[in-house]
């Protein structure tokens, strides 16, 4: 795509509340801004949603819940089906689209997508297969009918690293279930989520169903919380502000599913292919700049084999092309912001402040706008007991080393987090690596490969990483509630 037609695109693409059917302006005609990541430019204004179209949102859902509800679950299956063709049909327009507003580059842009549409193909299907039961009381006396309902009205906020994808796990089960929605997208990265919104509208979604509703200032949005007739929240984000609005929602006894913050280790054992693990920095670290929350985060090495994992690893991310996300051939682009980009510096600069080690990684290559928010492809080693790097979860391009001589020392380091959303473990030995996997505090565990996630799979973490699961059989069933009806034999 040229440049005149990427301009046409975020010119002609929605900028407004998403209420009812219908784009319209916020109350007052607020705006916010979104910014370019790779030059700090504006990109595009978007309407800003007060609280009281927040609250005009929520009635609009409530009011069309029951009617959705009823509809046959083919039909919601058939809305369904058509949004993923839809979003195939739109591919280029979405990836552009999220390159642009995230600063991702294009390769990463456009798996999002394809991966962002499988979850509506997923519940199309799953949402025709919803089953209850029928069984006799043991007692003898009554027949017992378990019915799954909609659980009803559900808000559901996303972050900025997925604009796509992240909406579509969670638009996808709640419209299966026959739950209504409404969706705050992140203020950085709108304009995808308001281009789905058209593709379902024109898919036949009836009005009121989704709402979508951008702000500049999140308190609009979680004020909703407040109201008994939202009946669930899903979140994913950051792990303060997801306990801070789950703790909000219990108030009303709400339903509440949360994907948190995480630190995946990322374990190479001994006896492990090291070029295949040295590979999988590519997808588990580099994708999307570092800036997923199941990127790998602490690199465990065993000692025997650092220097040449070390090694295999700086020349895979050295072969990464560091550049603008909308422009051919870029392999990684520029963090989401001024806040990543202060955030991964001083992570690293502690760690090196330290004494840790920095490989590669000490400068930019040239020719980058100086008003991007760039950082270039980082290795650290000999990072020292304390640093922030080993605790924090980095978000960025910076591959963090750290050695052990026996299983049960990693798995200790591995599991020395408040978080488990997500691990890696690479052995030569499947019996090992398993024994390792089962060991490991976390909702995923990928062994021998650096790619995770898939929409047919249960997405989601233990301890402070969250509640709850996305995908697979799993995801459809956090927005049913089941119901039981006795009656007489």
């Amino acid at each position: 795509m040229n440049p005149t037609d990427l301009e046409t695109l975020i010119t002609d693409a929605p900028k407004g509340l998403f209420i009812n059917g219908q784009f319209g302006d916020a109350a007052g005609q607020a705006t916010f801004e979104v910014i370019d990541p790779s030059d700090a430019s504006v990109l595009a204004s978007v309407a800003s949603a007060s609280e009281a179209d927040a609250r005009r949102a929520l009635d609009s859902i409530c009011a069309a819940q029951a009617g959705w509800a009823a509809t046959s679950a083919r039909e919601r299956s058939e809305i369904l089906r058509r949004t993923f063709e839809l979003i195939h049909d739109h591919v280029e327009q979405l990836t552009y689209l999220q390159s642009a507003e995230l600063g991702r580059a294009l390769p990463d842009s456009k798996a999002e997508v394809t991966y962002g549409a499988e979850f509506f193909r997923w519940f199309a299907e799953e949402g025709v297969r919803v089953r209850g039961d029928y069984r006799h009381s043991p007692a003898g006396h009554s027949r017992i009918i378990v019915h799954e309902q909609p659980v009803g009205p559900c808000l559901a906020i996303t972050p900025w690293n997925f604009p796509l994808a992240m909406g579509a796990r969670k638009i996808a089960p709640a419209l299966a279930a026959g739950c209504t929605m409404i969706i705050k997208p992140a203020s950085k990265t709108p304009l995808t989520m308001l281009y789905l919104a058209k593709l379902l509208a024109e898919a036949g979604l009836p009005d009121g169903v989704l709402a979508v509703v951008p702000t500049g200032s999140s308190s609009n949005i979680s004020a909703l919380l407040d109201d008994p007739r939202l009946r669930k929240l899903t979140f994913t984000g950051s792990t303060e502000v997801g306990q801070m609005l789950a703790a909000k929602a219990a108030a009303h006894s709400m339903k509440v599913s949360l994907e948190l913050g995480g630190n995946a280790p990322f374990i190479v054992c001994e006896d492990a292919d090291l070029d295949l693990a040295a590979e999988a920095v590519a997808t588990a670290k580099m994708r999307g700049a570092g800036q997923v929350c199941i990127a790998a985060n602490r690199f465990l090495v065993h000692a025997s084999v650092e220097e040449e994992f070390v090694a295999r690893a700086i020349r895979v991310m050295e072969s990464f092309r560091l550049g603008r996300g909308t422009d051919e051939g870029v392999s990684y682009g520029p963090l989401s912001g001024a806040d990543q980009l202060e955030k991964v510096t001083a992570l690293v600069d502690d760690a090196v402040n330290r004494g840790a080690s920095r490989p590669l990684g000490k400068e930019l290559p040239a020719g980058l706008d100086p008003e991007g928010f760039y950082f270039p492809a980082t290795v650290l080693t000999d990072i020292p007991v304390g640093a922030d790097i080993l605790s924090t979860e980095i978000f960025g391009p910076v591959l963090a080393v750290t050695t052990f001589e026996t299983d049960d020392e990693a798995i200790a380091m591995a599991n020395d987090t408040p978080f488990g959303l997500a691990a890696y473990v690479f052995s030569g030995n499947l019996t090992h690596a398993l024994s390792l996997a089962e060991r490991v505090e976390a909702g995923m565990v990928a062994v021998n490969k650096g790619a995770l996630s898939d929409p047919a799979a249960p997405f989601g973490g233990v301890k402070e990483s969250g509640l709850g699961r996305e995908g697979g059989f799993e995801g459809i069933h956090e927005f049913l509630e089941p119901k039981f009806i006795s009656l007489p034999m």
